[in-house]
Parts: structure tokens; sequence; C-alpha cells
């Protein structure tokens, strides 16, 4: 038994929802933050048997895909005002845990 924790970004999150369902996959969704850019992701906790592994990983392939956005920063120097520069940078993809599970109970 396993225990998948998925991080996906938020403008994902319904396209890797409807897949795993599709695929008779039970997941828990929770509304999470991003430290990096502060952005809102959504983790899924899902529970699977050791052989649904590999379909597992590859809905969270197909349905989360990295991209790159366009990032305004706004620069402060001496004190003076820096007009905002705008970096690119990557967001989306999925972040993936997997972890063994000793005992599942369902009460």
């Amino acid at each position: 038994m396993k225990l998948v924790l998925a991080i996906v970004n938020n403008d994902d999150s319904n396209r890797v929802q409807k897949a795993l369902a599709s695929e008779g996959f039970v997941a828990t969704k929770l509304a999470t933050t991003g430290g990096f850019l502060m952005s809102g992701n959504t983790t899924f906790i899902i529970g699977t048997t050791d052989e649904r592994i590999k379909p597992l990983i590859d809905i969270l392939k197909s349905h989360s895909k990295r991209r790159l956005e366009k990032l305004e920063t706004v620069n402060v120097s001496d004190g003076m005002f820096v007009p905002p520069t705008s970096t690119e940078v990557m967001v989306g993809g999925a972040t993936v845990f997997v972890l063994n599970i000793e005992r599942f109970e369902k009460i």
C-alpha cells in the first residue's frame, strides 16, 4: 500500500482531479500555497496499491504541465523606486511523494 502526496498548480488541479476520478482513484484535495512564488497549489492525498503507482504517476505527468509565466518584480534601490522588471519563471508540473504504508483502516 502506498500514500501519494501530489502537489500541482491550481491551473491544473481540475484536469488532474477529473482524470484521477475517471481511472478510479479516490483523492482528498487540499488547497495549499507554494513557498517561492506564494502561488496557489492543490495537494492531492491518494491511497493506492503498489501496482497502481505507475498509472497514477502517468496521470499526474499528462495533466500537470510545466510552463513559463512572467513574474513582475518591483525593486527599490537606495530608497529609490526602480521601474518594475519582468522575469520568466517555470511553474506547473507536479511534486509527488510516494510513501510506504504499513497499515490502512477505514472506520
